[in-house]
């Protein structure tokens, strides 16, 4: 494992990492859609077991991260007799953008990063497909990181090793100075194979994992 004093900056994917994930905003949902609590029982990184499209996913078996959602969002909408788009899906849960949806650990650690004279910069997939850019200027956390790199403005997704080339180029720091941190594994692996250090953050312990950040990068437990 690399000492403390390895890393320039602090690569996050977003959402799951710093943003809740869909499946922790289900009472949101059903409260929204008037449905008794406990009617998704699909629970993907929270409990696998629960969702074989999840696992599907993570495996890389014809599934993409966006149509899990997608299929997700129509299945919700099915519920109530209504369609449903993942635009709309996203929206009803995530909308307004307050402070709630980020992780508290989340914004301890990039603090302390900041303060701690590292940079810490965002490399996600989907944000601005799945939210748009209002709802991004509307979340604090975002505003207090050096860069965001959305893999929607071209269409090029991780673990593509252009995404991170990207990256690279936006932030002007080699990768190898750089910790990366994801929930999926396939991009947590498309980063190493890209020439960083990775971790795999796990959501069913997302307050550890926000530690286990921490202490690899030389901070003290937030």
């Amino acid at each position: 494992m690399p000492q403390p004093g390895s890393y320039d900056v602090l690569l996050l994917d977003f959402g799951g990492v710093c943003l809740l994930n869909p499946v922790e905003l289900h009472t949101k949902a059903e409260s929204i859609l008037n449905l008794a609590p406990g009617t998704f029982d699909w629970l993907g990184p929270i409990d696998p077991s629960t969702d074989p499209l999840w696992q599907r996913m993570v495996a890389g078996d014809g599934v993409t991260e966006r149509e899990y959602w997608a299929i997700r969002a129509k299945e919700v909408g099915d519920t109530v007799g209504r369609e449903l788009t993942l635009p709309e899906y996203m929206t009803m849960i995530y909308d307004p953008p307050t402070p709630e949806l980020i992780r508290p650990g989340a914004t301890a650690t990039v603090d302390a990063a900041l303060a701690a004279g590292f940079g810490v910069s965002v490399l996600t997939n989907d944000m601005r497909a799945f939210h748009g850019r209002e709802w991004e200027f509307g979340i604090e956390f975002l505003q207090t990181v050096d860069h965001i790199v959305d893999c929607s403005d071209t269409n090029i997704l991780k673990p593509d090793p252009r995404a991170f080339a990207r990256a690279e180029e936006i932030i002007g720091v080699p990768l190898s100075r750089m910790l990366f941190i994801d929930d999926q594994p396939g991009n947590v692996q498309g980063a190493v194979d890209a020439g960083l250090d990775a971790m795999w953050f796990d959501i069913a312990n997302a307050d550890e994992s926000w530690k286990d950040v921490g202490r690899r990068i030389g901070l003290s437990d937030q």
